[in-house]
């Protein structure tokens, strides 16, 4: 499907995907709600939960970070708080930076990469931007009050209380990696409701091509993972912290897909919603360097705040239309605060990481619709 079918129909394709994907501060579904023992094994199995019941294939889950499921998730270390939150919002987008973008890719770098990709100039794609929703979050206001009493009991001084942590063995640090693990495990879970729902809609709209829409990749991002790095020359097993941060492992690493092996991991960098955003492949380089890690998004150069004040008395909608994308969002406040002027622009992040060696380019993808929380 190219990006001209959907030029033909984005408006269409605007209201289905509004319709069908819950977006917003608090957003849940009517239609799909989980009983606290199914929601508990959505946090044991991750994606593997969704695909056996039909919510996609095994051909999505082989394009997945960690296969979908981050392993060691105990979901009795996740508070009922947590779960209740939870329960309704699989297949919901959230709200502030989290969005469903619809474009076409209107550049190509790396031949090789984007043939293993199966990514080709002009063709449609679906970016998706949402994790754990109100359980992650809940997970980790729980936890401040552990850690901040653990930095205390094991004799850590925090310059801020923010930085509040525990010695990865203790009781306090294995309890949140393993409420942490249930929620990348929701968060996979969540992206492929919002996959499930996505190639319905466009099935609905263009037939038999719209549900071959195929997943390229799905990777964390905001997550601490154990792995494995040289370090001086010795293999050491690491806490790797990725906060505004996502993994790009390099060519021939064997967590990378087999399909992008001689290539490396696809990573994924959002720009905004009036710009475009890029897909990237990992490096030996970037391995080495930066323990596997890229920026997950081209990053704020405006608070909220400022992006309100400077937003004020524009109509965004109309301004992006006269781009020629459109967009939806669940409240004009978080259009305002999530406009192109309060972010950096990606093609100058995207060209340091490049140049960098950290990630290289594979192709540029320019958004046409664009579903904000």
């Amino acid at each position: 499907m190219s990006g001209e079918d959907i030029r033909g129909k984005n408006r269409e394709i605007l209201e289905a995907l509004f319709r069908k994907l819950p977006s917003g501060v608090g957003s849940s579904r009517r239609d799909f709600r989980l009983g606290a023992g199914e929601l508990k094994r959505v946090l044991e199995e991750g994606a593997g939960w969704a695909l056996t019941r039909g919510y996609g294939t095994g051909e999505d889950r082989a394009h997945m970070e960690a296969d979908g499921c981050i392993p060691g998730a105990d979901p009795s270390r996740v508070s009922d708080r947590a779960l209740e939150r939870g329960r309704g919002q699989l297949g919901t987008v959230g709200s502030g930076n989290h969005f469903v973008e619809v474009g076409r890719v209107r550049e190509l770098f790396d031949r090789e990469a984007s043939e293993a990709m199966g990514l080709e100039e002009g063709m449609a794609t679906v970016l998706i931007h949402t994790g754990s929703r109100g359980l992650g979050h809940q997970v980790c206001s729980d936890f401040i009050s552990v850690m901040i009493k653990a930095a205390r009991a094991h004799g850590i001084e925090l310059p801020d209380r923010q930085l509040c942590c525990a010695p990865v063995e203790s009781r306090e640090g294995r309890d949140y990696l393993a409420a942490m693990a249930g929620a990348a495990n929701f968060a996979f879970v969540n992206r492929q409701m919002i996959t499930h729902w996505t190639r319905e809609a466009f099935s609905e709209l263009f037939g038999a091509a719209g549900a071959r829409l195929e997943l390229v990749y799905d990777v964390c991002h905001n997550i601490a993972k154990l792995e494995t790095h040289s370090v001086q020359g010795r293999a050491t097993r690491l806490c790797v912290h990725r906060k505004g941060a996502t993994r790009a492992f390099p060519p021939g690493h064997r967590e990378v897909p087999e399909r992008y092996r001689p290539v490396g991991q696809p990573v994924l960098v959002p720009g905004d919603m009036g710009r475009c955003s890029y897909v990237l492949a990992g490096t030996q380089a970037g391995y080495e360097e930066t323990f596997g890690s890229a920026c997950h998004g081209a990053g704020r150069v405006m608070s909220r705040k400022q992006a309100k004040k400077a937003a004020g008395g524009r109509s965004i909608a109309r301004e992006l239309e006269e781009k020629g994308v459109l967009v939806k969002g669940a409240s004009r406040a978080t259009l305002v605060e999530e406009i192109s002027d309060a972010y950096k622009d990606v093609n100058d992040v995207v060209e340091v990481l490049h140049r960098a060696g950290i990630a290289r380019k594979v192709a540029k993808l320019e958004p046409l619709v664009v579903i904000k929380g």
